[in-house]
């Protein structure tokens, strides 16, 4: 009874492949980069043992036996000799040696404090509480763990340390005869996932102690101890070649990837924020450096020298404070600027371009014909609603809220101080007044007009006038504090779609809304949530179709990436010189045109975001727009905001990557505003030869203000060692910002070069890495064996994804969805990024019993291990949700158990059929199964980037949706793309010309030329024998 599966069809065979391919090879002892240095790890091999039969599936792996030969796949050297630290005070004041203090991040939760539905509690339930109808709450994240106070028993990974003998950086295994590859045996990217995130389970990450950041689509907790979370910050090379030359050898970018404001988990200390008063905090009078952890004080406390350029300043008087016989001054402990490697201070009028106020939310709706007819209007407006004051049970009576003012401040979902504003357009402009303070804030041209003391409803202002638009209330009429006006501003969006259901306009002028608008926020700055539902073709600035298909695959098919309108171009700059960031929701009429290239140009320049519904439906969409626009109005944002990097010397920035405006090269970054979601690429080169006795640092400063209107600079600050081992740069190598570059910078280039060479580009950068791994570390090998670095192990799985993505990907795309893709990918977390490169996968048919139930112990939620992405793990009779950070798919196989869609979906759903294809959600039930999955729903939502979770059906047969889960099946062929295993060996017979010094360039352009999406749909017919 131990196999039983309550979900089989009788008559089908399960699948021959485990739920995770391999037994986890983190049980145990944590290996492969969260081990102790030291433990013995056996050989990995790629291939079955001698005697086994090789696997085959549906993909053609059985076939490559001819052109595998005598390639393994796996181990690679020694680990280099121990290299102690040659200059005294290398790392400040950082002891290596000892374990991490005690931190107050880890205060010990109280327990059982996790909202999930308990599988003890899920038998006593009455039928008034199905499940507690419980509220996804942030508690659902899985950390902290309940735990005692931090204190040295929990143990920091070791691998990483500095100084201390590493594992093999490389994994290798001799040919076999029967050349046949055993998928499971290949490098997986969920089985990595999977064992990290149970390790750091139990585990905190000392930034100082341990310098191979967790990968970082996981949940882990970061113990700051002065070099910054890589929730942050994260290099590419935490050990940095000392010169140019040797970096190149690598063919690695040296770059980082900063998210200044990534949020932080539960159970993280907070960043701290400091004031030194009108002085301002301590710099580097010669390069500018913030104070940070890594300076270092002389002469008894008076001098300050600077890490980037070791010029000694002097000690301000009222900085002023001793050092002890070992150079430390008495009050660090107390200094956080001097502990801690993100920090803020406030700034003082020197570092201000205007007057900081709170952050004034335009919201710029779209009510033409199209937003009416659709219901989208409707939609947008009900997620307006829920940003502003969250669910309505959440609330007491409007009238009561407002005459309670101490109550009004406890359910402000905008910081005090924030303001919002409300414009509507089609053909004309709607200004909207829902001001109840003085009438004398409300001026207008031409009309005669008096604001009544206490206005009941809003009072609408028509601007016809598109050539020269102008703002009729002024900026003080027009925004208004969300909480004292909530009963004007709830009456005027529950009424805004009947306002303008007669109006019936097709053909919105957008650009002249966009500089009204512009000209509303000029004094202050803000932030802009526009809705737009048709292209935009009347007025000045009008739009027309430019994909018509017969630019494609030539190498003018990039202009369609572009806007070539030099009126969006100019309101783009406008926007960021006030400090105006854009959000664009976009819904495209039956997937039609709406040129993203040139409406999102503003969002990308400002340092916004574009949301896109390509075949926008209700109901199945409204609960991801609602939810995505109150997302976007709560998240941590700043705006006005400057950003700049400096690095030690030998070091110089050489390219930025992202959604921003640097008006020269070496500027810094401005950008209108930037939130909790974005993040930034910097690639760096050398100017000189970097000192192997020193560390190499980097400091990005934001300047930003506030949403509650304060200036501030947050400074985060990262180390790397230099040395000039090879083995030891490989070996402190971080994979997803490796990747993460490597995609911003080829996403820039999609404006510059035709895709097919982009395609070429990313083919020969992955030979370039994996050959230079293999001919400056792991030379000892056999040429006939394909050698992977240890922590690069799965970079050419995710470079294959990046080719199969829709930014990049050979065969028929629309415009708008390669440039959607390509501005998300520039302006992508890490976190976002690889979870869009390569997805989760869950079986739900065979979830254990206590799977996706707080643990009973520890309070931790316990996660069923994904699968990998191909159809080869598709179990006939089977239901599963792939979650890629944009889409989550619940794929439910053509023969699935009544009993389980019954579990899932109600007692009245026992077939396919009679299911609603436009759900987007579970109802809650009193069924084991469907807590389950509404358990990890919740766990999921807590753990992506911008996008909201919602469920989307695909049916076997049945939804169109079936072909979007094919395409997430990123192992397969399809999109004109290799599966893994052909990619593999295309990589490898790459890497053998390069050591023979027979590759040409021409050589990286084989893509392979697949029969595209349908064969991957068809191997999921296979499945069926259909």
């Amino acid at each position: 009874m131990a196999n039983y599966n309550p979900y089989q069809q009788a008559g089908y065979q399960q699948s021959q492949f485990p739920p995770n391919g391999t037994q986890n090879q983190y049980a145990g002892t944590p290996q492969s980069g969260y081990g102790h240095p030291g433990t013995p790890q056996p050989e990995q091999s790629y291939f079955p043992q001698q005697g086994q039969p090789g696997l085959s599936n549906d993909g053609g792996i059985g076939q490559l036996a001819g052109q595998m030969g005598g390639m393994g796949l796996g181990g690679g050297d020694a680990a280099a000799p121990y290299r102690p630290n040659k200059k005294k005070n290398r790392h400040a004041y950082h002891n290596l040696d000892q374990p991490a203090g005690q931190s107050p991040a880890f205060g010990g939760a109280p327990q059982n404090q996790f909202g999930y539905v308990g599988q003890d509690n899920q038998q006593q339930l009455g039928p008034d509480h199905p499940y507690a109808g419980q509220q996804v709450t942030q508690a659902m994240n899985q950390f902290p763990a309940p735990t005692a106070p931090f204190s040295t028993g929990l143990q920091a990974p070791s691998p990483g340390l500095r100084g201390q003998p590493q594992p093999n950086p490389g994994t290798v295994a001799p040919g076999v005869s029967q050349g046949n590859v055993d998928p499971d045996q290949i490098p997986s990217i969920p089985r990595v996932r999977d064992a990290a995130a149970q390790y750091y389970l139990d585990h905190v990450y000392p930034t100082m102690e341990q310098h191979i950041p967790p990968p970082a689509a996981i949940p882990f907790v970061a113990h700051d101890q002065g070099n910054s979370s890589p929730k942050h910050a994260r290099l590419t090379l935490n050990n940095i070649p000392s010169t140019a030359e040797a970096l190149a050898s690598t063919a690695l970018p040296l770059g980082m990837i900063l998210q200044p404001f990534a949020p932080l988990q539960d159970g993280e200390q907070a960043i701290p924020v400091l004031d030194f008063g009108e002085t301002g905090p301590p710099r580097c009078r010669r390069c500018r450096t913030y104070i940070n952890p890594f300076m270092i004080f002389r002469a008894g406390g008076n001098k300050l020298v600077c890490n980037m350029c070791t010029f000694p300043n002097d000690v301000p008087p009222e900085y002023f404070a001793p050092t002890d016989p070992s150079g430390v001054r008495v009050d660090r402990a107390q200094r956080p600027e001097l502990t801690t490697g993100t920090v803020e201070f406030t700034v003082p009028k020197e570092y201000w371009a205007k007057e900081p106020v709170g952050l004034h939310w335009l919201f710029l709706i779209d009510v033409g014909q199209e937003a009416i007819t659709r219901s989208f209007l409707q939609a947008f407006c009900e997620g307006i609603l829920r940003a502003l004051y969250g669910d309505e049970q959440d609330h007491e009576n409007e009238d009561d809220a407002q005459a309670d003012g101490d109550k009004l401040d406890t359910r402000r979902r905008l910081p005090p101080g924030a303001k919002v504003g409300f414009v509507a357009f089609d053909r004309s402009m709607y200004f909207f007044n829902c001001n109840v303070g003085d009438p004398s804030v409300c001026t207008l041209l031409d009309t005669e007009f008096l604001l009544q003391a206490k206005l009941e409803q809003a009072q609408m202002l028509v601007m016809p006038d598109l050539e020269e638009p102008f703002v009729p209330l002024g900026s003080d009429g027009l925004f208004v504090d969300p909480c004292e006006s909530k009963f004007i501003i709830t009456n005027l969006l529950r009424r805004l779609p009947n306002l303008f259901s007669h109006h019936r306009f097709p053909e919105p002028a957008l650009l002249p809304a966009l500089k009204a608008v512009q000209a509303a926020l000029a004094t202050t700055g803000g932030k802009i949530t526009c809705s737009l539902s048709a292209l935009p073709t009347h007025g000045p600035g009008r739009l027309f179709l430019r994909d018509k298909n017969d630019l494609h695959g030539i190498e003018t098919e990039r202009k369609l990436f572009q806007t070539e309108h030099a009126d969006w171009r100019k309101v783009a700059g406008k926007m960021v010189e006030s400090g105006i960031g854009v959000d664009f929701f976009l819904a495209a009429a039956s997937g039609g045109y709406m040129d993203i290239a040139t409406i999102g140009h503003i969002s990308a320049l400002s340092g916004g975001e574009t949301y896109f519904y390509p075949t926008f439906t209700v109901p199945r969409d409204v609960e991801k727009l609602t939810k995505e626009i109150e997302h976007s109005v709560t998240r941590e944002t700043g705006y006005q905001a400057l950003m700049k990097v400096r690095c030690s010397n030998g070091l110089q920035v050489s390219s930025y990557h992202g959604n921003f405006l640097q008006n020269s090269l070496g500027a810094d970054l401005e950008l209108g505003s930037i939130d909790a979601d974005k993040a930034v690429g910097v690639i760096f080169s050398y100017d000189g030869k970097l000192d192997s006795k020193l560390d190499a640092h980097f400091q990005c400063a934001l300047l930003y203000t506030t949403a509650a209107g304060e200036r501030r600079v947050r400074c985060t600050n990262t180390v790397a060692s230099v040395g000039e081992n090879l083995n030891e740069v490989m070996r402190f190598v971080d994979q997803d910002a490796v990747i993460s570059i490597i995609a911003k910078e080829a996403a820039t280039r999609m404006t510059e070069r035709t895709l097919k060479e982009i395609r070429s580009a990313l083919t020969e950068k992955t030979i370039d890495v994996l050959a230079g791994y293999r001919r400056t570390a792991s030379g000892s090998h056999p040429p006939g064996q394909l050698v992977l670095p240890e922590n690069l192990k799965e970079l050419a799985m995710y470079s294959l994804c990046l080719l199969k993505s829709r930014a990049f990907r050979g065969g028929h795309e629309p415009s708008d969805r390669r440039t959607y893709t390509m501005r998300l990918i520039k302006s992508a977390s890490p976190l976002e990024l690889s979870l869009f490169l390569y997805p989760r996968i869950i079986p739900l048919h065979s979830l254990p019993d206590n799977s996706c139930f707080p643990d009973p112990e520890t309070g931790h939620l316990i996660v069923p291990p994904s699968i990998r992405a191909s159809f080869g793990r598709i179990e006939d009779g089977g239901a599963y949700l792939v979650d890629d950070g944009q889409i989550c798919l619940l794929w439910l196989h053509e023969h699935v158990s009544p009993n389980l869609i019954e579990d899932l979906f109600g007692p009245s759903q026992t077939s396919l059929s009679s299911l609603d294809p436009f759900a987007s959600s579970l109802p809650v039930l009193e069924t084991h199964l469907n807590a389950q999955v509404r358990n990890l729903l919740a766990y999921w939502a807590s753990l992506r980037g911008s996008k909201a979770l919602t469920l989307q059906l695909a049916r076997q047969g049945h939804d169109g949706a079936e072909y979007e889960f094919a395409r997430l099946l990123v192992e397969d062929r399809n999109s004109e793309a290799q599966s893994y295993v052909d990619w593999l060996v295309h990589l490898h017979r790459g890497i053998q010309l390069e050591l023979s010094g027979q590759r040409s360039k021409a050589e990286g352009e084989g893509m392979g030329i697949g029969a595209g999406l349908d064969s991957a749909m068809a191997g999921l017919n296979n499945l069926m024998g259909r």
